[in-house]
């Protein structure tokens, strides 16, 4: 069988002023066949993110290389510009859009409001930013950021003596008083319901007077890879940041370097399509793997073999190629990769054996409770999910088609059509959400199953 090779369709710019066309139910499209596709995939929204706000913070300006332009990247863009920063497009866009230059203000500006939309990027790494600015600035979201977990981030920045207007919510909306500076030193906070509130701090903390000691203090910390990454772009900007032992970090005081960075391929975005081929029995390719990655999505190399894959690395492609006995039964512990979650628990929906994913009791508070939306949807198709304090039980049941819901919540709408490739009739409500970290999700996905030929794969 020929290869099927693709790539997203040219960059339409997300936030366009044409009004963005959603089907209320997308046909999730069954695979007839093994598939033999190659992938290409836009950038890391977790590093993009982190670069755009380094280089918002830096002393020189910054180029940003193939980062992602998606709604949670476009909100993370808006935030900064409205703080005074400089963000323009480049010339020569490649096949998922521009090249950034971002300028640093000489002086951030608050008296702005920032809309954070779902982005836990923007709602938990902005306010120290805004801490540092000049004047009041509010933060505010969708309906469902006003339930995130923000209480970390506001008593963190309290005990730091910025004053914050929150009306006693511990959440969205709320307004950070900034001064233009934060005197920093010591902070231990609890960070067990998100890593964001660590790497948010970090990513700030070099413009803080005294830098910043910070320790966690609670039940567990996960998504420790998240963290690793922020010390890592931190100190690829010439700041002293280091981890100073088990859930505990300093970074010192100092200048924030300019930078061009190339931004990776979204590897936590590789995940449906890479567990597309063990659905099918066939073959993935995503281009552009890197040899080393502090992206948590390089954790599907070692977990999809416990579901029989077999993982090959040819130079910079990863493929995986599913097992023509189907899919097995595994018993996870992720509490180091929760995101990676949702396309895990539908592989397991369709395995042949029961499957116990544990560790991830944190993604309760994500996008949506995803722990109750994965079991509800799944069940809804007749499957046998039970949910479990930290995790998931996953029974073998068979599945039959019907409306599966996305709760505004990306990786439940793929991990929606993960299930469709092997089930007739999977509905998908709103598959426009996967525009907050892939916008071209639909048509990527239709064309590995359909083998459309484009450049750039």
């Amino acid at each position: 069988m020929p290869v099927q090779r693709y790539s997203a369709p040219q960059f339409n710019p997300y936030g366009d002023d044409a009004p963005v066309e959603r089907e209320e139910h997308w046909a999730a499209p069954r695979a007839t066949a093994p598939l033999d596709a190659v992938v290409s995939l836009p950038g890391s929204k977790s590093l993009t993110n982190r670069e755009l706000v380094l280089s918002a913070l830096a002393a020189e300006p910054s180029v940003l290389r193939s980062p992602l332009h998606s709604r949670d990247s476009e909100l993370m863009v808006e935030a900064l510009r409205s703080l005074g920063t400089t963000v323009e497009a480049l010339p020569c866009a490649g096949p998922f859009g521009p090249d950034l230059a971002v300028s640093p203000a000489a002086e951030l500006l608050g008296s702005t409001t920032i809309d954070c939309g779902l982005a836990g990027t923007v709602m938990r790494f902005l306010p120290p930013v805004a801490a540092l600015a000049l004047g009041p600035t509010t933060f505010d979201g969708d309906e469902g950021a006003r339930r995130r977990p923000m209480a970390t981030t506001i008593s963190s920045l309290r005990a730091l003596g910025v004053d914050i207007g929150d009306d006693r919510r511990a959440a969205l909306p709320f307004t950070v008083h900034g001064t233009g500076r934060v005197t920093g030193g010591s902070l231990t906070i609890d960070a067990s319901a998100s890593s964001q509130f660590v790497s948010g701090l970090l990513l700030s903390a070099a413009r803080f007077d005294e830098g910043l000691e910070l320790r966690h203090e609670g039940a567990r910390l996960p998504s420790q890879p998240h963290i690793d990454m922020t010390l890592a772009a931190v100190r690829a900007r010439g700041v002293e940041a280091t981890s100073t032992g088990e859930g505990g970090w300093s970074v010192a005081p100092g200048v924030i370097a300019g930078a061009e960075v190339a931004i990776e391929p979204d590897l936590s975005n590789a995940a449906p399509f890479l567990a597309a081929a063990l659905v099918t029995g066939g073959s993935v390719t995503i281009t552009g793997w890197p040899e080393s990655t502090t992206q948590v999505g390089a954790d599907l190399a070692e977990l999809l073999p416990l579901f029989g894959a077999t993982v090959t690395r040819d130079g910079d492609r990863l493929t995986v190629t599913g097992s023509p006995d189907g899919i097995r039964g595994v018993s996870l512990d992720l509490s180091t990769g929760g995101e990676l979650a949702p396309p895990l628990v539908a592989l397991a929906a369709l395995a042949n054996e029961p499957s116990e994913i544990t560790g991830i009791g944190h993604i309760r508070h994500h996008e949506t409770d995803r722990l109750a939306a994965l079991a509800t949807e799944i069940n809804n198709l007749g499957g046998e999910v039970t949910e479990l304090p930290d995790g998931l039980a996953i029974a073998p049941r068979p599945l039959h088609g019907g409306l599966w819901s996305s709760y505004a919540d990306h990786r439940m709408a793929t991990a929606g059509a993960i299930i469709g490739l092997a089930v007739d009739g999977v509905l998908i409500e709103d598959i426009a959400t996967t525009s907050k970290t892939l916008p071209q999700f639909p048509e990527l996905w239709h064309g590995m199953i359909a083998g459309r030929a484009a450049a750039g794969a």
